[in-house]
């Protein structure tokens, strides 16, 4: 069915990770008289997994997949999610008298293939924060335990009770979002659509900030009321974004620097261990890991942090959360490479019951999976072990 091109809505997409100050940025957006950032819809995420449900549906999971695969099989899948997020955003729209919808789920960097293909043309805004003082926020607000992160072990432990389908804490989802989201997310800034924001830019001067992106989304920059955090009644009706910002009153600096004094050197180790000094500095963060370093934080080598990314791959390739997408982060797409085209939510726990979970896969995939997982620990405590033994020498 031939449709018109005028009759699309207007959809930006605001990636960045969680805790990376999104809702802040949304929030701001906002505030123009043409725009709708609700909070969160998670919908590309729903619709990339379409056909796929808890294994406990009475109508049988695995039927509903193979079903849905079959019928899917004989249309054009790219065109009829397009269709069914369109009318969503439309209708969203249509109810605000609202142009442009921003789009502002920070785990769409797991569905990055997905969203280039249903929506190749649309606007991206990319939020950039520090990596550490992510996980301070991640420590502060979630109470991620951040020192577990340099136990490979715990990592794997958690990474096993996914595989078997079992409920686990959200350090296993919260480190996947530094490990193998910021990387990916990181790509996104050679892609034609990509407008860039540094949050401690957006911090320091959010006037300008936001003057810059509303005129990149072909609106009037003098419509929005400057600084402006008021107006928050659509977030407090809601369950996602972070609820912090209905306690500000403007934006400020202070929080740029906080992590300074939240993380202890151990959890300073850590990040840097699981993002990878290289990233770091592709990042522009290069004070910040100069810092870390002065209060005694060591670099172990790119070995270490592409096992950790090899032992996160291996866990979220085996949930099959994604249709098989594989996560595969190399070293050299890190440091500017160029994207691949075809390729801060209120809850930080992911959904481990995919329709790929062990009822699925049979008793002894899920072992081998497992024993798989284990194999890449033993890797990962071998390059950590041997890490140590240069620094010494």
């Amino acid at each position: 069915m031939m449709r018109n091109p005028k009759a699309f809505p207007e959809v930006c997409f605001l990636l960045g990770l969680p805790r990376s100050g999104t809702t802040l940025l949304a929030h701001l957006l906002q505030q123009h008289p043409d725009i709708l950032a609700p909070p969160e819809p998670w919908l590309l995420l729903a619709l990339e997994a379409m056909g796929t449900v808890d294994h406990r549906h009475p109508a049988g999971s695995s039927l509903i997949r193979a079903a849905t695969s079959e019928f899917f099989g004989r249309t054009d899948q790219s065109s009829v999610h397009r269709a069914f997020a369109d009318e969503a955003y439309g209708q969203y729209l249509a109810a605000a008298s609202k142009r442009i919808f921003i789009d502002k789920t920070p785990r769409y960097w797991m569905v990055l293939g997905f969203l280039e293909a249903l929506y190749p043309e649309a606007p991206r805004i990319l939020l950039i924060r520090n990596p550490y003082a992510i996980a301070a926020s991640l420590k502060s607000t979630w109470g991620i335990p951040l020192h577990s992160a340099s136990c490979p072990s715990a990592i794997g432990a958690c990474l096993a009770d996914l595989v078997r389908g079992q409920p686990t804490p959200a350090i296993a989802s919260s480190l996947a979002d530094l490990v193998l989201g910021l990387p990916a997310l990181a790509e996104q800034r050679g892609h034609p659509q990509t407008q860039v924001v540094h949050y401690e830019r957006l911090a320091a001067g959010p006037d300008e900030e936001i003057q810059r992106l509303i005129a990149s989304l072909g609106c009037d920059p003098a419509a929005i009321e400057s600084g402006a955090t008021e107006k928050t009644d659509y977030l407090q009706s809601g369950s996602f974004g972070d609820r912090n910002i209905l306690e500000r009153t403007a934006v400020g600096s202070r929080s740029i620097q906080a992590w300074q004094t939240a993380l202890s050197v151990e959890e300073m180790q850590a990040v840097t261990d699981l993002v990878g000094p290289e990233l770091l500095l592709d990042l522009g963060y290069e004070e910040e890991l100069q810092y870390a370093r002065k209060a005694g934080v060591l670099d172990r080598g790119r070995a270490v942090t592409e096992r950790y990314r090899r032992l996160f791959r291996t866990g979220w390739n085996m949930l099959g959360g994604t249709r098989g997408t594989s996560f595969d982060i190399s070293a050299q797409s890190v440091a500017g490479a160029a994207p691949k085209q075809a390729e801060e939510s209120s809850s930080p726990a992911l959904d481990p019951s995919g329709a790929d979970g062990p009822e699925h896969t049979g008793k002894s995939n899920v072992e081998e999976n497992l024993k798989l997982v284990n194999s890449v620990v033993r890797d990962l405590e071998q390059a950590l072990a041997a890490s140590k033994v240069d620094q010494r020498s």
